[in-house]
């Protein structure tokens, strides 16, 4: 587990090292963990998976592949400051990792999840590892309305500014019939 900026970073030689572990072949799969996981540090974390041989008999030839797996959405807040993986959560990244290297699993990239990259195209994007350049905007997010989701929430506040002021015109007349 390693801080997130160790994606993306070029400072202290990072771009350079990420880029030789790369080529080198060693980097298997990238996992992005969503905030608030850890109570001792609010820094955000990802797991790097390294296999010195993706080749091997026992699993799917992925030698020049990566999967990237952006889980930020998964979990759930426990409370304001604390966000908790469930025991499903963790099965769901699991199980896309064992698909993914099994000869006979059935992975499939799913938008906004996972998606399993060429070498290429991690070379193209200059060694920067961050799954959410990888997987993309989940389906239902792609196919957002701005105009319409505006104008939706632009009316939900208006007839809630109204509602405001309906309420406060209650509560000052309710005050005038205390006396004191």
């Amino acid at each position: 587990m390693l801080a997130k900026g160790s994606l993306t970073s070029k400072t202290s030689e990072e771009g350079d090292i990420r880029k030789a572990l790369t080529e080198a072949r060693l980097v298997d799969c990238i996992v992005n963990l969503p905030a608030k996981l850890f109570l001792n540090t609010q820094i955000p974390a990802c797991l790097w998976f390294v296999s010195r041989n993706k080749a091997n008999g026992k699993f799917r030839n992925r030698i020049d592949e990566i999967l990237f797996i952006d889980a930020r959405n998964e979990g759930h807040l426990i409370n304001r400051r604390t966000r908790e993986l469930s025991a499903a959560d963790i099965q769901k990244i699991a199980r896309t990792y064992h698909a993914w290297r099994n000869p006979n699993g059935s992975y499939e990239d799913v938008k906004g999840f996972c998606n399993s990259a060429s070498l290429e195209r991690v070379r193209e994007l200059d060694y920067v590892l961050t799954p959410g350049r990888y997987v993309g905007l989940p389906e239902d997010e792609e196919d957002f309305d701005f105009k319409e989701r505006f104008t939706s929430l632009k009316a939900e506040f208006e007839a809630q500014l109204q509602e405001e002021t309906r309420l406060n015109t209650l509560i000052l007349e309710n005050l005038q019939k205390i006396e004191v």
